[in-house]
């Protein structure tokens, strides 16, 4: 009995180290976007098995049965993540999973609009925030192109042949928007379009964008709203980066970047983009390059130093260079500044750094600078114009909070200097200094309610004291219902010397008719925002904006008085730019989401009682992004989109046949990522699905482009041009008929690879 019982024991041992050597398990680790997110809740649904991923992003599910488990991971401010799987017996499983953020995630912390960090939901003044994802839905070499799906923001090419252009924020033009880096107003005036290209997007940490009047905070040329780019710390990136794609068209983008420590207190980042398109295309048969054939390499280094208390101390820096021509496809630069065979080439060499540093005081002050070197070689046929640019920026803020008060007290002062080869700089260069002083108070009288307000004081030697003053107040009718409106006025110091001057003949005079006032703008902007979660898990979002802007003294230049000169003056009149804009964002809890947005504009100048609409302002904007993702096969969609509505084009006389207004016009894109490979992306797609053009409709859209130089016009005692048989529509070369990419249809695929 006793031997039996010996003998049950050890079979009952065997089988059971073998029953238990046959057990499985689950482990694998969480991330988003190849960083780790630690202390994600994960169970086995229907099992009372749950743990949590450790502060390394792993987590491990032991002695499990075989058989089908519903994994599923949860966490503030990402969408739930949920996988069946299939364990087979004594198997070892590593499951990756990849966590999206949650369309609902508006609390994420914001500094444009007050020029502090607050949460997004608190502040008084309605910020847009566009994150990395934002930016890899739709794949582009830069971030001037990326902003096309952004509702109420148009990139504006302004050059059929060299492809220059700026940013238009609610119809307003370019010079109207501000663009900041890191908080810090060093794209301005020449340099705007380079200040947007060569940022390597996996170090964009996040894109927010004001609507609006600013000047009350950051001065002259914010005056229709303004753009900044957030570049990440260090500690946030990955320690090594690649992310490069090529279209069918020739095109070829590389972003690479990693980031390192010198010492224990140093973090420092470094990104490198090259950007490479030379294959000339005529599709339009015109014999004018479709798109401008470019060679550009930018390299981008942040140094972040450890302080006690965490105070900041951050210095950035980025040197910038590129090779730009478009014009006749026989072109080559041993014809560059001739008249044998038209091309515009632009040389442009810049470089930039930036620096805050808190103050090692028990006050929080913060001092930011900023200088930035803007040099130009440009030719456009036998005109060259070659320009140097250069800005500084210093200002030190004072963040105090006194009971229900915070205040923000500054000091700034900011340096211009411009100067070319044109008329229009040939006895003086244009530099000024312009120092400032300004104070603003938030006031939060409860939970629901809070009053901003805020002034800002000017000294131009040019236009003496100029004072621009904001208020904005924030209503929280419920957690998810807010209700803001605002107030500002904004101001704009005009440099007349722009890259304009390049279509002058070098003959013209500048004429400036009286005392030039800086142009002025006065706004009035009504937000509502409103938040629907539904018991299944869907997300809704609404958020909706009416807004007016009036411009006084603007300023615009008149070619058409006298042929042999330019005219300045202050436009005796107004100019109004109002509408509504609107955006609806609604997520499902399978993976779909939807946003989509859209504005209604109208933007018109008055003078002399006549009113016309403003050239180039399209009349209403849509833009969309569906994403959906299929967890099972690691593959996601994004199908993004914009649409324009008509707008007025710069017509050359009476005669000119091309069409006065512009139809309506979408431009459309389809996007396949795979992310089934650890630490890799693979994505492709196809840009311009319609193959949209702006010829559509045209005979034509470069003027004269068989007679560049205009060796064959007329002109009679006026200046005017004459109807002749080889020019029936007295018409002189003009590449300024644009108002869309003229880029056609075209495949693309990149990949990208992370390691953290």
């Amino acid at each position: 009995m006793f031997i039996l019982t010996i003998r049950n024991i050890l079979i009952f041992l065997v089988f059971s180290q073998f029953a238990f050597g046959q057990t499985a398990s689950i482990s694998g680790s969480v991330s988003e976007n190849g960083a780790v997110l630690p202390f994600v809740n994960l169970i086995l649904k229907e099992t009372n098995k749950g743990t949590a991923s450790d502060q390394n992003g792993y987590f491990q599910f032991k002695n499990l049965a075989k058989g089908n488990y519903v994994i599923m991971a949860t966490a503030i401010g990402f969408e739930p993540y949920q996988k069946t799987i299939t364990l087979s017996e004594g198997q070892n499983l590593l499951v990756k999973i990849e966590m999206t953020a949650a369309a609902e995630a508006l609390d994420e912390m914001v500094v444009t609009g007050t020029l502090k960090a607050v949460n997004r939901m608190e502040s008084p003044v309605p910020v847009e925030v566009y994150s990395p994802t934002f930016l890899k839905q739709n794949p582009t070499a830069n971030v001037f192109e990326a902003l096309q799906n952004v509702n109420g923001v148009r990139p504006q090419i302004n050059c059929n042949v060299c492809n220059t252009g700026d940013i238009h924020i609610n119809g307003l033009e370019g010079p109207y928007t501000l663009v900041l880096i890191d908080g810090m107003p060093i794209v301005s005036g020449l340099g705007t379009v380079y200040g947007l290209s060569g940022i390597p997007n996996s170090l964009i940490d996040q894109i927010e964008i004001v609507k609006g009047p600013a000047s009350t905070l950051y001065g002259s040329e914010a005056v229709g709203g303004l753009i900044n780019i957030i570049t990440k710390h260090a500690p946030e990136a990955p320690n090594f980066f690649v992310d490069t794609f090529g279209s069918s068209w020739g095109e070829f983008n590389l972003d690479v970047g990693t980031k390192f420590s010198v010492g224990k207190k140093t973090d420092a980042l470094l990104g490198v983009n090259y950007f490479r398109y030379d294959n000339p295309i005529d599709n339009n048969n015109d014999n004018i390059t479709d798109l401008t054939l470019q060679d550009r390499i930018s390299i981008f280094q942040k140094w972040n130093l450890k302080r006690k208390n965490s105070r900041l101390f951050a210095v950035a820096g980025r040197f910038f260079y590129e090779d730009r021509w478009g014009g006749e496809l026989q072109w080559t630069p041993k014809f560059r500044g001739g008249n044998e065979v038209y091309g515009e080439s632009i040389y442009t060499r810049r470089w930039e750094v930036i620096g805050k540093y808190q103050l090692p005081t028990k006050e929080k002050m913060l001092l930011s600078v900023s200088y930035n070197s803007h040099h130009q070689n440009s030719v456009y046929g036998d005109i060259p114009y070659i320009a140097d640019q250069r800005i500084g920026f210093g200002q030190l803020t004072w963040d105090k909070t006194l009971g229900k008060h915070d205040f923000l007290l500054g000091a700034a002062i900011r340096y211009n200097y411009y100067d070319d080869n044109t008329p229009a700089t040939a006895n003086l260069e244009d530099e000024v200094s312009i120092p400032s002083v300004f104070v603003q108070d938030e006031l939060k009288f409860n939970s629901k309610h809070s009053l901003l307000g805020g002034l800002r004081y000017d000294y131009d030697s040019r236009h003496g004291s100029i004072f621009t003053p904001r208020g904005a107040y924030r209503y929280k009718l419920t957690d998810n219902d807010i209700l803001r409106l605002n107030f500002g006025t904004g101001f704009r110091v005009v440099n007349l010397f722009t890259e304009d001057h390049a279509a002058l003949t070098g003959a013209r005079d500048v004429i400036i008719a009286e005392e030039l006032e800086p142009e002025r703008s006065v706004n009035f902007n009504v937000n509502y925002l409103k938040k629907i979660y539904a018991n299944n898990g869907t997300f809704i979002s609404f958020d909706a904006s009416a807004f007016y802007t009036r411009f006084s003294n603007q300023i615009l230049p008149d070619y058409d008085t006298n042929p042999n000169q330019i005219i300045y003056d202050n436009l005796k009149g107004k100019s109004v730019s109002q509408g509504i804009s609107a955006n609806f964002d609604l997520v499902f809890p399978n993976g779909i989401k939807f946003l989509i947005g859209a504005t209604y504009q109208d933007v018109t100048n008055t003078e002399n009682g006549i009113t016309q609409e403003q050239i180039l302002t399209e009349s209403f904007t849509g833009t969309w992004n569906l994403s959906y993702t299929i967890r099972s096969l690691n593959l996601s969609l994004d199908y993004t989109g914009n649409l324009y509505g008509p707008m007025r084009l710069p017509l050359l006389g009476e005669l000119d046949p091309r069409s006065e207004f512009s139809p309506t016009w979408s431009i459309q894109n389809i996007q396949f990522t795979y992310k089934g490979i650890p630490n890799f992306e693979f994505y492709g797609g196809v840009k311009n699905l319609l193959d949209w053009t702006p010829n559509r409709g045209n005979p034509f859209i470069i003027a004269r482009a068989n007679d560049p130089f205009d060796r064959n016009v007329q002109f009679n005692a006026s200046g005017n041009v004459v109807p002749t048989a080889d020019n029936p529509f007295a018409l002189t070369f003009d590449p300024s008929y644009v108002y869309g990419p003229n880029q056609g249809i075209r495949a693309f695929f990149g990949l990208r690879y992370s390691v953290f």
